[in-house]
């Protein structure tokens, strides 16, 4: 009984932590939008903690690559992945070296990253297992999902221009779209976190 008490109050006490995060994480659009009337483009506080919290998942990944051996081939692949979505996401840094070299770096950063991980399949096969086995893995997919899929449809031009014909404010599509990808990459953050939370305490 008071094994089980102390469960529902550590459970508890992390919806309410995440609840947390995500309220100073949707703040920004407000703050963005009604205190510094941005339009949300790229130097927003939106955009710029969207890039902080993929360097800081990136920085986690690696930094725990470095640190065990055995699970490293996975971590790297992982770390790698989210280094190509932070490089695309400050693509318009790379457009000033020429427009669309973005792609050209996220393709050697993949090519390194699964490089090393053919060196040892077996153990990046099996790690990949155990991070998908996880639980944090669906709180993972589920931000990977909103970023990759839902914030793409739902941001639609077309989609938003139909919905406000006439009186069609690329600001707000801009919010819409912006703000599902903060969503996706928070959870990504935080089931990144939950990961190597859950290992710290088992080990």
């Amino acid at each position: 009984m008071h094994s089980d008490l102390i469960f529902i109050r550590s459970r508890i006490a992390g919806f309410l932590a995440c609840s947390l995060f995500l309220c100073l994480m949707m703040s920004l659009i407000y703050i963005d939008v009604h205190w510094m009337h941005d339009a949300v483009h790229e130097l927003s506080f939106t955009e710029i903690v969207q890039e902080l919290i993929l360097l800081v998942i990136v920085l986690l990944y690696f930094y725990r690559a470095r640190r065990q051996r055995n699970e490293r081939p996975a971590l790297v692949l992982v770390g790698g992945f989210f280094s190509c979505m932070l490089i695309r996401e400050m693509d318009f840094l790379f457009d000033k070296l020429h427009h669309g070299s973005w792609s050209w770096f996220a393709l050697v950063v993949t090519v390194v990253c699964l490089a090393i991980a053919a060196r040892q399949p077996r153990q990046a096969v099996a790690g990949l297992v155990d991070i998908l086995r996880k639980p944090s893995w669906g709180m993972m997919s589920a931000g990977l999902l909103i970023i990759l899929v839902f914030s793409r449809l739902f941001g639609m031009q077309d989609l938003w221009r139909t919905l406000m014909m006439a009186g069609y404010n690329h600001t707000v599509k801009n919010m819409v779209e912006e703000g599902c990808e903060l969503l996706g990459y928070s959870l990504c953050f935080l089931a990144t976190c939950s990961y190597f939370y859950g290992d710290r305490t088992r080990n």
